[in-house]
Order: C-alpha cells, then structure tokens, then sequence
C-alpha cells in the first residue's frame, strides 16, 4: 500500500503529529481577567465500511472554545485539532476534475464527486440545534468551502437559529489504494450570528467513485461551543 500524507492547511492551520494523546480532562486556560478558553477532549473513533474497503479512525481530537473578540454574545471561537486516517483497500484511479456540486463549488450534503475518490473531514456546526444522530440531516445548509477561509487559518461562518452547516477543513484525493491522514492543529472556526446555544461534531467521509460507488462518514463526538 502507498503511505500519503497532507503536509497542512491550505490557510496555515499548524499540522499535528500522527497518534498524538487524546487530552483526558477539561480545563479552563486564562485569557485575560474577563474571558477564560474551554478546553474539550474529546474521544476516539472508527468505523469502517460494510464492504471491508474502506476504514477511517480519528484520534487526537480535541477542541478549545472561547467568546468571540467582537463581545457581541453572538459570536465565539473555537480551535478544532485532530488526525483523521482513511485506509482504503480499493477504488478507482480516477482523474482530478472540477466538483459537480452548484456552480463548480462542493456538492450537496458534503459531497464531492468531482472525478476522483476523496478523504475530506471537517465539523458540523449548528445553531440551536441538537446535532444527534438521527437529526445529523435535517436542515443542512450546505458545505462552506476552503476559499471562505482567511489568510490567517480561520474559517468563518454565519449562523441563525436552526440552522446547520458544513465546515470543511481540509481533504486528500484518493487516485489508489492506500492509507491517507489530514492532520490539523488549532484550525480556527469563528461562529457568528447565533445569539443561542451552538454546537459542533466532527465528521470525516470517505467517497469511493466507479461502478460500486459507496460513501462511509465517520461522526464524532457533539459538543457544546457555548
């Protein structure tokens, strides 16, 4: 099998080591006398597909939380680090061609048929929303893309009550078998609009193109982003 590895984020969120240590307690770090950072480990997982082809493990996750800068009670921030790896026994080489969702941008539902097999993880981000597993579909919004990123590594999204989003943070195109990882450190997701609770999970997919086309999305853990 081929080893392939992403070298970063294309907004210069820092890479994290392959394997590193879940945190194992919630802590609060200072940031001044008015604000304090909530750091929340969260667990590992795996799932594979039913077909025995694909498997995908996340380790090392975990995420900071903090009020947004902006003091408006409508915004807040939270740094996002784990390592996602997908080892992938078949599929098509396939040829790397523009994505088929709307106006060339990705396609519904997170998807990204764009020719070639694809990794992609990132977060599911609601507002007022309790993202569960049997409600993980109801009212997407759609998947915001890395070109809403900004130069700095942050990705900003604007959310109202009820509704739920798509937060990529970086992906792999698949062209053969192999074991394939996108690793982030402090990726940095800045929530605006939503005066209301807010949540977020993590979900790394796998989309195997050709005739046995199959998609496999491993979801994390929900948690509380204020």
């Amino acid at each position: 099998m081929s080893e392939n590895r992403t070298h970063g984020l294309r907004r210069g969120a820092r890479i994290a080591g392959i394997g590193a240590a879940a945190a194992v307690a919630i802590g609060l770090f200072s940031t001044g006398a008015a604000n304090a950072d909530t750091f929340v480990p969260l667990p590992d997982g795996q799932k594979a597909a039913p077909s025995g082809t694909v498997t995908i493990t996340r380790t090392g996750e975990h995420a900071i939380i903090s009020p947004s800068l902006a003091a408006n009670g409508a915004g807040r921030v939270v740094w996002v680090t784990g390592n996602a790896v997908a080892e992938i026994a078949e599929t098509p080489e396939g040829t790397v061609g523009p994505n088929n969702g709307p106006a060339n941008g990705d396609g519904s539902n997170n998807s990204s048929t764009h020719g070639a097999s694809q990794l992609s993880t990132g977060y599911i981000v609601g507002c007022q929303v309790n993202i569960a597993d049997n409600a993980i579909t109801a009212g997407l919004s759609g998947g915001i893309s890395l070109s809403d990123a900004s130069v700095g590594g942050s990705i900003g999204v604007n959310l109202g009550p009820g509704e739920v989003k798509f937060v990529q943070i970086d992906y792999k195109d698949v062209l053969k078998p192999g074991t394939y990882s996108v690793e982030y450190q402090d990726a940095q997701i800045q929530l605006q609009g939503c005066a209301g609770y807010a949540q977020a999970r993590a979900y790394t997919t796998v989309e195997i193109i050709g005739d046995h086309y199959s998609k496999t999305t491993l979801y994390g853990q929900p948690f509380s982003i204020g």
